[in-house]
């Protein structure tokens, strides 16, 4: 019984927390501007093969792998979690071994990527600390970061730790009792050979002490992702169904702008009523208020596995541009900006923006709109959608296009194109061309 009430105590705690921590989120998207949801059939198959399949994971072959197995076996063992919150509440003990064969298959490949996922995580330890990955580093990644990445995978492996703790100790204390061992568990059994010896009492001890800090790790863990830049465990499957699904390279117009063009090209929008008290609104994205919520989503999701950036023959050639620093930005500038906007209201203001603080006019106009960063992430942010956006704010607000792109503009609105002759002209070239017809 008093196991029962310290377990419901630290879950009420836990959702307590955790309900906090999304309203928060819930508060910033209300910031932001508004995006078009369509076609889900189409999104639930880019889901499951982005984000259940791993197939742009599996492009690289051999760590490829093991990440998707990493998630793979977290999809089983989270069932496995789900059952100690019902244990917890209740006071049984493996209580969904009612479902018979498809338990026992649950947990014996749980069992199995315990001790896969605690190995993996000394290896992505061992990447980090020792052999420091070029595409994990960055001027972006503070070491803020590097500290906030190993600590999230330490915490997976004291997870994996406990958990086949949690199961050696029980087979252990079942095999010495002579009682129903309920489930199959292939890498425990082998490790309760070695504990054989010892009492009963202390089995169970030693159950209950990685019972609890199993399921303690996993409360702490679950209320630690939403600061962290794992958050992606919670944002990635839904960042990948609400994928842009448009070709990669197509660029949207702005609605209001083709809105204005329609009106000019109409001859009876001269005679209609002008609309009164019609909000302003802005071209392209300055601040944060500006993105839509899919761009705030696309920062929540990022992994800062720096796939984008590693690839970007913008960064590679030397530019300042980094798309992982685009979308990190977006983040960091929401967590700055908005507990005030939400405390002031909309209007409020400080001396800084996303556009021109935080994200340069150099980085953006280094960019090429080739979209290899959006081909390569692993959970489909299209970083280009919100560099393209940031242009346009310069350009049409505050006039601020680099000097060649000016000088295309002066041509198309003189000459109709973008070249510096007149049409009458345009054919000059060939006049001394000698051409049988």
């Amino acid at each position: 019984m008093l196991k029962q009430i310290l377990f419901s105590l630290s879950l009420l705690i836990t959702l307590g927390i955790f309900a906090y921590s999304f309203w928060r989120y819930y508060q910033y998207f209300k910031l932001t501007k508004a995006a078009p949801i369509k076609d889900f059939g189409k999104r639930f198959q880019i889901m499951m093969q982005v984000a259940i399949g791993q197939n742009k994971i599996l492009r690289k072959p051999v760590i490829g792998l093991i990440h998707a197995l990493v998630f793979w076996g977290f999809l089983v063992i989270t069932l496995g979690s789900m059952e100690m919150v019902i244990d917890g509440l209740s006071g049984s003990e493996r209580i969904l071994g009612v479902l018979g064969f498809l338990y026992t298959a649950i947990v014996a490949s749980g069992d199995v990527m315990a001790l896969f996922i605690a190995i993996a995580m000394l290896l992505f330890l061992y990447r980090r600390i020792i052999l420091k990955v070029k595409r994990f580093d960055g001027p972006e990644m503070k070491h803020k970061s590097h500290i906030d990445a190993n600590i999230a995978l330490t915490i997976i492996l004291l997870l994996m730790v406990s958990l086949l703790g949690m199961n050696t100790f029980y087979v252990a204390e079942k095999l010495q009792a002579g009682e129903l061992i309920v489930g199959v568990y292939p890498v425990s059994e082998y490790f309760a050979g070695f504990y054989a010896n010892l009492s009963h009492d202390k089995l169970f001890m030693y159950h209950e002490i990685n019972w609890w800090a199993h399921i303690l790790l996993i409360f702490f863990f679950a209320n630690y992702l939403p600061y962290s830049k794992h958050f992606h465990v919670y944002t990635s499957i839904p960042n990948t169904f609400l994928s842009r699904l448009e070709p990669l390279g197509q660029l949207y117009n702005m609605e209001s702008i083709t809105k204005e063009v329609k009106l000019m090209m109409d001859p009876n929008a001269a005679f209609a009523e002008p609309v009164a008290d019609e909000e302003i609104e802005r071209f392209g994205v300055k601040d944060i208020e500006d993105v839509s919520w899919k761009n705030y989503l696309d920062s929540l999701a990022c992994t800062q596995c720096g796939r984008c950036t590693s690839v970007c023959p913008a960064n590679i050639t030397g530019k300042l541009l980094s798309p992982r620093k685009i979308v990190m930005n977006v983040r960091s500038r929401m967590d700055e900006k908005a507990p005030k906007l939400i405390k002031e209201g909309k209007d409020y203001q400080d001396e800084q923006s996303l556009n021109g603080s935080y994200i340069s006019a150099e980085e953006l106009w280094a960019c090429t709109t080739c979209n290899a960063c959006a081909q390569e992430c692993p959970v489909n942010i299209n970083q280009p959608s919100i560099i393209i956006d940031m242009r346009r704010y310069l350009v049409m607000e505050e006039s601020a296009a680099p000097a060649e792109l000016n000088t295309i503009f002066q041509n198309i609105e003189n000459n109709g194109a973008p070249w510096q002759y007149s049409q009458d002209d345009r054919m000059k070239w060939a006049d001394d061309l000698f051409i049988n017809a």
